[in-house]
């Protein structure tokens, strides 16, 4: 009898187990995103020049997005210790626990030499008050083709980049950071 009973509760013990690990395995991501934080990237080099960066709240993330007046341009995005300027190298300081390079293969000035994107406040493009997860968007500078900025987010989260083409000769560099990991 007593062998019985400790079968029967050893078994009870395995199946209630059983039942617990499956159920956290399948727990749905948050939003249903499934992006991760490590480095995206799309080689595709433009001399179409940046016009306008936006930005964007959703249930979901927060949305930055780069205009190009012209064919669509690559990127280069990823979590860094420290924003950088092009050109001078000099630290480009951040409000939020992480920092998110955004490189945009295009440049922020015309055939010419002339500004084609010229912020009135590099340190706050964009205005993220409220916002749940940007801390800051920063203009990081223009040279030699590309154009950074930096976004300062309240933690490394994840984050997609997509381009889109249109409208009319436009297109855009879309940068989604989520406001939660699962």
């Amino acid at each position: 009898m007593k062998k019985t009973f400790s079968a029967l509760a050893g078994s009870a013990l395995v199946a209630g187990a059983l039942v617990l690990v499956p159920a956290s395995a399948s727990a749905a991501p948050y939003c249903g995103i499934v992006w991760g934080s490590l480095q995206k990237t799309q080689q595709v080099m433009s001399t179409a020049p940046v016009v306008n960066v936006r930005s964007g709240q959703h249930n979901c993330f927060d949305r930055v997005v780069v205009d190009i007046k012209g064919p669509v341009a690559g990127y280069h995005v990823r979590y860094v210790d420290v924003v950088r300027q092009d050109g001078s190298g000099h630290a480009v300081p951040l409000r939020g626990g992480a920092a998110i390079q955004v490189i945009v293969m295009s440049p922020a000035y015309d055939s010419y030499g002339n500004a084609t994107y010229s912020p009135a406040n590099r340190n706050e493009i964009v205005n993220v008050n409220n916002y749940q997860t940007f801390r800051q968007v920063a203009y990081a500078g223009s040279f030699e083709g590309q154009t950074t900025f930096g976004v300062g987010v309240r933690a490394r989260l994840p984050f997609r980049v997509f381009t889109l083409d249109g409208p009319a000769e436009y297109s855009r560099v879309v940068v989604d950071v989520a406001h939660y990991w699962q």
